[in-house]
């Protein structure tokens, strides 16, 4: 679920931007549509809206790839961009009418008019990504220097792309005309084949392939042209629009009904940010009936909920097709079309549709409100700390500490280099003397280490990542400095991350790691010797594998695999650091066996080192392990 919820929070920055767009488009086509042609004023605002709407899946590829790289990178954005614009092209109608020696591009199978969609946006978002978290620091022969790093990362996706477009030239058009076929089966089904069909219109959203679905019942594909004959009053009272009615509650109330539910399953601090997008959505989804916004807000978040959707949307179309009531549209199931078709000779009894509509707007909420709060799904605003919406704004706690920190180092400026290890954060200074060791402690670390000349190092706790990462951004401009108020609130709070209370006088877990036992008063480093990081001990390994000392979870695993902290069944917090400085292996001669979160029972191996290896690099072998909320604890190893 991890891989959704980011995902999820990927889409939040192009989602955000979609429902005034949407309005915009429906103002357009209301006024186009009431006067009778387009207009200047019309054409205007149907231009503004469909630069955002129309590029839709651009603005995924681009926003996936910003969002699901390990670190947020222009270079990831421009990956993405790349793998869209690659796939698109070369299946482009023109492209593979050349590629397949089509005479006409009309002859071309129409799966491909349908390529430039939702789902291959989100998928080059994700090969944009995926190649920049694998290629961004790639090194290349010198000749070939130029290229190396950041540079290679869009070459290497535009390569990856190719492939991928080669996979979709033989599968999409199978998947497209298999769905083609499918929608063709149903015709003979009447109400239950709406029902259907709605069901799998909604399903397929994120794919693009409802457009499949959409052809045989809306346009002249299989006979039906269900749109068509009803804007242009050519089919049958009573039968024209059964494939349209459906929608209108759906769009007009029930998903309005399922932002209502989301903003007040929200977690109290984060409603006024989350309400900015619900609200916006939810109105686009009303007025306009594209309803984009309001389902890719979510849809990731808490795929549940989205089958769900699909369901009510498709008993509600099942519903409307078996009553007495018809309705179309030309833009979509929204409130303007209902207004604009209300008086179609082919409109039959549209305030039924209200009536529904009041309904489902009940049903949604209800449904919506019970299933969240039962289950704890992630929809927006109830996210885990780490990817919620204000992610994208830069406001969180990291920031705001991370901004305390650096105006206890001096300012941004003062620091020439930032790197971390498990608990603590290292730099390069340009003026010690300006370091406020106070300060730094204030902001919530929980000591600051001057081992000499410009180096300084600040001992924060498991989440230092977090924290060293918001500062890069903080001295790269990525994110806006938060506000004095913001950052008081969080330095107010903020305890020292490495510090705690005691739960039990002595702490007795096995012994991780074979060897010596020895004081942490031995440890050539003085955050463990003094006590900074908590109280412990520390052993001078025989072995070769760190063991569970005791049942708990697998809290950090640091990606050299140096040190590993977990979380003992009784909520004790435990460290254990192999060696010292070994951080500056970058993960030779380390093996980590375990994953963060993983469950664990006392005695599993959790890493495998290589004690002549780290003896080889200069390293101290010495092995701290530290109870980091043991408070004045005695830490025994058996």
């Amino acid at each position: 679920m991890k891989f959704f919820q980011r995902l999820g929070k990927s889409l939040m920055l192009p989602i955000a931007v979609l429902p005034v767009a949407a309005i915009l488009s429906g103002v357009g086509y209301w006024i186009s549509t009431a006067a009778g042609e387009a207009n200047v004023v019309s054409s205007f605002f149907a231009a503004a809206g469909g630069a955002l709407l129309n590029n839709l899946p651009l603005l995924f590829a681009v926003g996936v790839a910003f969002g699901m790289a390990s670190k947020s990178d222009g270079t990831a954005a421009l990956a993405g961009l790349v793998s869209y614009l690659t796939i698109t092209t070369l299946l482009s109608p023109e492209t593979v009418a050349g590629l397949t020696g089509t005479a006409e591009v009309a002859d071309v199978n129409p799966a491909f008019s349908n390529i430039a969609n939702a789902f291959i946006g989100i998928l080059a978002g994700l090969i944009g990504a995926l190649c920049f978290d694998r290629f961004k620091d790639v090194q290349l022969p010198t000749a070939l220097s130029f290229f190396s790093g950041k540079r290679s990362v869009a070459i290497v996706t535009a390569g990856a792309s190719l492939v991928v477009s080669l996979v979709l030239f033989f599968v999409w058009p199978v998947v497209y005309g298999g769905l083609v076929g499918f929608g063709e089966l149903l015709l003979g089904l009447g109400p239950i084949g709406a029902g259907i069909y709605g069901f799998f219109n909604r399903l397929l959203i994120p794919t693009g392939l409802h457009h499949a679905l959409n052809s045989v019942f809306w346009f002249d594909v299989a006979g039906i042209n269900d749109l068509g004959n009803f804007l242009n009053n050519t089919g049958t009272y009573g039968v024209t629009g059964q494939y349209m009615s459906g929608f209108f509650p759906i769009m007009m109330f029930g998903l309005p009904g399922a932002a209502l539910a989301m903003y007040l399953t929200a977690k109290t601090t984060r409603r006024k940010v989350t309400a900015g997008i619900l609200i916006s959505a939810a109105f686009a989804s009303f007025f306009v009936g594209v309803t984009e916004p309001l389902e890719f807000a979510f849809m990731f978040l808490a795929p549940p909920l989205y089958v769900l959707h699909a369901l009510f949307t498709g008993i509600s179309m099942a519903i409307a097709a078996a009553l007495p009531v018809r309705m179309g549209f030309g833009f979509s199931g929204g409130f303007i079309d209902l207004v604009l078709n209300w008086v179609n000779p082919m409109a039959q009894n549209p305030w039924i549709l209200l009536l529904m509509g009041v309904a489902w707007f009940l049903i949604y909420f209800v449904a919506f409100y019970f299933i969240i709060k039962r289950f704890d799904l992630k929809t927006p605003g109830r996210e885990d700390e780490e990817i919620g919406v204000e992610g994208a704004t830069g406001k969180s706690k990291f920031v705001a500490q991370a901004s305390a920190i650096l105006d206890g180092l001096g300012g941004k400026g003062n620091v020439l280099e930032l790197d971390n290890c498990a608990t603590r954060l290292r730099m390069e200074i340009a003026d010690v003397s300006k370091v406020d060791d106070a300060a730094i402690r204030r902001a919530g670390a929980a000591g600051v280490m001057k081992p000499g000349g410009r180096s300084v190092q600040v001992i924060y706790g498991l989440e230092v990542q977090f924290v060293k990462d918001a500062m890069e951004d903080l001295i790269a401009g990525r994110v806006a400095p938060p506000s004095d108020a913001e950052v008081a609130a969080v330095v107010e709070t903020s305890a020292p991350a490495a510090g705690g209370v005691a739960t039990a006088t002595v702490v007795t877990v096995r012994q991780p790691v074979e060897g010596r036992i020895v004081p942490l008063t031995e440890v050539p480093d003085a955050t463990f010797a003094e006590g900074i990081m908590g109280p412990g001990v520390a052993i001078e390994p025989t072995g070769s594998v760190v063991v569970a000392p005791a049942d708990g979870s697998v809290a950090h695993v640091f990606p050299t695999g140096h040190a590993v902290a977990m979380v003992l069944s009784d909520g004790t917090e435990l460290l254990v650091h192999v060696g010292i400085d070994t951080v500056e292996m970058q993960g030779d001669g380390f093996t980590t066996l375990v994953a963060v979160g993983d469950q664990v029972t006392e005695g599993t191996p959790l890493i495998e080192f290589d004690l002549a290896k780290i003896r080889a690099a200069g390293h101290p072998t010495v092995t701290p392990v530290i109870l980091l909320n043991g408070g004045d604890a005695e830490l025994r190893l058996r």
